[in-house]
């Protein structure tokens, strides 16, 4: 059956719709992640807190996403991944109105922890959602917007810090203008929540669960061809027989174990190039580097997250075509030298010499590329194609999870390493981290580029070297 030009055309604007409503999931993890870099210095004043207080605020977000995380994976299968979608919208908004109107630190930080909770359930159910419901001709292009609307929730997050920051009549008449930062995005959350209401729930989970006849009208009402149905229709009976023993797997399978253990040492990877640390503490980055104007520090931050999102655009067009790994070699040996050079700069005296501080921006937006190119997609990439179908949930369960816990222990820490060891030490020891990082993806990540996952779970499983599965 051929699909006319219209009917192609509302078909299309059908399965954007979808991906684009819910793919605001990442838009409201960008949000969370990009407002508290702005929010910080306000808050310290208001509560008179010290760093390490400032560093529980920042990291009760990323202890409630590893709660988030853990529980996602019984939330979706038991509810559904619609039905877990809009609690997770729901709690976006009680925990961002619940941040707008803490009165103390301690319920700030209670706050942080339960809007965590939403991020952690959003970065698991999302993509998941989005890779069920997509037809396979856009599939990647779908998953691939939800990651591109976490750069623009970063981005749109630094725009407001810098309306609410230094806007003459907030400063002058309310005391509080990170309450401002924190609330806002209680009106993104609701616009998810009642687009949600609209969608369907995947085909895939309707299978799952025996309803196939729901199952196949969510894709006629797509306006997909039935010869599109059909063979979707087949791809899930066929992956509905073999059964999700991720347990099983885990205690019986030693090769399932390593998949495991990188996919977990990519996360801490991909944490330990310092990029939250740069996204979270951004404002305090650029007062080290001589911009002492609370205006200076929010333009700078703006800029950091234009740059972050335009960057993401070269995985995009890129990592089906050169490969996974020769862009990371190209995006770490990008964040070692940023980092390094970063590092060098601040042991000089940035007061004598202010250009060097310029400097030292410029390479830090160099770090911000190479990690938007590499780091940030590809490593989710890479956790995504490694896992055998039979334990993908858990495995994911537990990348993720790692992902989240490293996260919380580096943007908890930042501030402390400053004041120990200094801001040079400091980025010099984040510069040398890359260079490990290079080594390890010598030694045991495989080039998985054009490789079928029924490939690379048959070579995972037959005992071949982690760095061979993708042959």
């Amino acid at each position: 059956m051929q699909t006319t030009p219209s009917k192609s055309s509302k078909q299309n604007s059908i399965v954007y719709f979808i991906g684009f409503t819910a793919a605001l999931a990442g838009l409201l993890f960008g949000l969370d992640i990009g407002v508290i870099s702005g929010a910080l210095e306000f808050i310290q004043k208001d509560f008179s807190v010290s760093d390490q207080t400032l560093e529980w605020i920042v990291s009760a977000l990323l202890w409630g996403a590893v709660f988030g995380t853990l529980v996602s994976g019984i939330l979706s299968k038991q509810l559904g991944r619609k039905k877990t979608m809009l609690l997770s919208a729901l709690i976006f908004a009680l925990g961002s109105l619940y941040c707008s109107m803490s009165r103390s630190a301690n319920e700030l930080i209670a706050a942080r922890f339960l809007l965590g909770i939403a991020v952690g359930v959003a970065s698991f159910t999302a993509p998941l959602y989005l890779s069920e419901i997509s037809p396979q001709r856009i599939r990647g292009s779908m998953i691939a917007m939800y990651q591109l609307m976490i750069t623009i929730g970063i981005m749109l997050a630094y725009f407001s810090n810098m309306f609410f920051g230094t806007t003459v009549i907030i400063n002058q008449q309310i005391g509080g203008h990170w309450r401002l930062m924190l609330g806002v995005i209680i009106f993104p959350a609701l616009l998810m929540f009642a687009g949600m209401l609209f969608l369907p729930e995947s085909p895939r989970w309707l299978f799952l669960r025996g309803f196939q006849k729901r199952g196949v009208d969510v894709f006629r009402k797509m306006l997909l061809p039935e010869e599109e149905i059909t063979s979707e229709v087949a791809e899930i009976k066929k992956n509905l027989l073999q059964k999700q023993n991720g347990f099983h797997l885990l205690l019986k399978n030693s090769h399932f174990r390593r998949a495991i253990f990188l996919g977990m040492i990519l996360q801490f990877i991909q944490q330990l190039t310092g990029i939250n640390v740069i996204l979270y503490y951004a404002p305090r980055i650029f007062k080290i580097a001589g911009f002492a104007s609370t205006s200076g520090q929010m333009w700078g931050t703006i800029v950091i997250g234009i740059t972050n999102m335009l960057a993401t655009f070269i995985a995009i067009a890129f990592v089906d075509k050169l490969g996974r790994k020769p862009i990371m070699y190209a995006g770490f040996t990008v964040m070692g030298a940023s980092m390094l050079t970063v590092g060098t700069l601040f042991n000089m005296n940035l007061e004598q010499s202010p250009v060097l501080g310029y400097y030292a921006i410029t390479a830090l937006l160099l770090f911000m590329v190479g990690f938007a190119m590499s780091a940030g997609p590809i490593i989710w990439i890479l956790c995504s194609e490694i896992f055998p179908l039979g334990g993908r949930d858990l495995g994911i369960t537990f990348s993720t999870s790692a992902n989240w816990i490293s996260n919380a222990i580096i943007g908890g820490t930042f501030l402390t390493m400053l004041a120990k060891l200094g801001s040079g030490p400091t980025f010099l020891l984040y510069g040398g981290l890359q260079v490990l990082f290079v080594l390890f993806f010598l030694l045991f990540v495989p080039e998985t580029k054009g490789v079928s996952l029924e490939s690379i779970e048959r070579n995972l499983l037959s005992g071949e070297p982690l760095r061979n599965i993708g042959r």
